[in-house]
């Protein structure tokens, strides 16, 4: 929201239960609305008179409890958006996907836009929810949208440090001692901002591109938090076994407390996995564009965690 309230457009943003915080209620140019992606009819309000389209609404789990609902939502979600898009008019429509949605059935292998999905354990719930949803996108282009589809990678950066990618900096925070040696993807989410943003602004149409400033492994990013922090990074390898052990212990957990878990069956699964996303194509296409260092990303989470803890 605050990439789009710069570019001094009228702005029509969408919320479900939960207004945002009062620092976006008041960017210049964003006008709030109350709506349900589920329901057609409040889709096509509030795509009346659009032009341009950023569809970044998802539910993001990686509990196998959740998977009817992910699935219903993110995928039905996307398809209203798409229809009503397409009824619209609008110019174009850009999605936020996930790498996640590329597959992780060819460990070892580099994955690439071109990387056709395959049904594997690999792939969680999530990514599933994922690749259903864009397929929904693909058959728009299909029936004449303009879309473009970026598929970030683990997004970082500052926001509600209970949920999401954020919550890994409050388990820094914890000394959590163990680490694992599975890479993945990851890209600040002002990049991801900016980059959502330009293709908006292009001539690009129905193409799909990795957002990803590079493979990191969890051991690593762990590390450059803690140290960010001035805690101790994790130093206790963690195998399958222990992992598995870990997970069981925090499904225990949460069936005693009723509190989600950020360890899962499927997190810990993919926090051992080695996975190689290729980000050239984006760079090839947005040539001006260069992805913040994500030793600055995690600089920029820690100084503002600390001082939201501090208060």
């Amino acid at each position: 929201m605050k990439r789009l309230s710069q570019e001094k457009q009228l702005v029509r943003a969408i919320y479900f239960n939960t207004l945002p915080s009062q620092e976006l209620q008041h960017l210049p140019g964003i006008t709030w609305h109350k709506a349900n992606l589920l329901d057609v009819y409040d889709v096509e309000e509030m795509m009346r008179g659009v032009q341009e389209v950023y569809h970044c609404a998802a539910i993001v789990s990686f509990d196998k409890n959740d998977q009817a609902q992910l699935f219903h939502f993110n995928t039905e979600a996307t398809a209203n958006v798409v229809n009503a898009a397409l009824n619209e008019k609008v110019r174009k429509l850009l999605f936020v996907s996930s790498v996640a949605s590329l597959g992780r059935a060819a460990t070892g292998k580099e994955i690439t836009e071109e990387t056709e999905w395959e049904d594997s354990k690999a792939n969680s719930v999530y990514a599933q929810s994922k690749y259903y949803a864009e397929m929904e996108v693909w058959r728009g282009i299909a029936e004449g949208l303009n879309a473009v589809i970026i598929n970030p990678g683990i997004i970082l950066g500052e926001g509600n440090w209970e949920k999401g990618s954020a919550r890994l900096i409050k388990t820094a925070d914890k000394e959590f001692p163990f680490y694992t040696e599975g890479i993945n993807a990851w890209v600040d989410v002002e990049d991801v901002a900016e980059i959502a943003v330009t293709l908006m602004k292009s001539d690009v149409e129905n193409e799909r591109f990795i957002v990803s400033a590079g493979n990191f492994a969890y051991k690593d990013i762990f590390t450059l938090m803690a140290k960010a922090l001035g805690k101790k990074p994790p130093h206790i390898k963690a195998g399958k076994w222990l992992t598995g052990l870990v997970w069981r212990m925090n499904a225990l957990k949460k069936i005693v407390t009723h509190n989600k878990t950020t360890i899962t069956k499927e997190t810990a699964a993919t926090a051992q996995k080695k996975v190689y996303y290729n980000n050239k194509k984006l760079l090839e296409t947005l040539t001006n564009f260069t992805y913040t260092p994500l030793e600055h990303t995690i600089e920029r989470m820690a100084k503002s965690y600390a001082q939201q803890k501090s208060m």
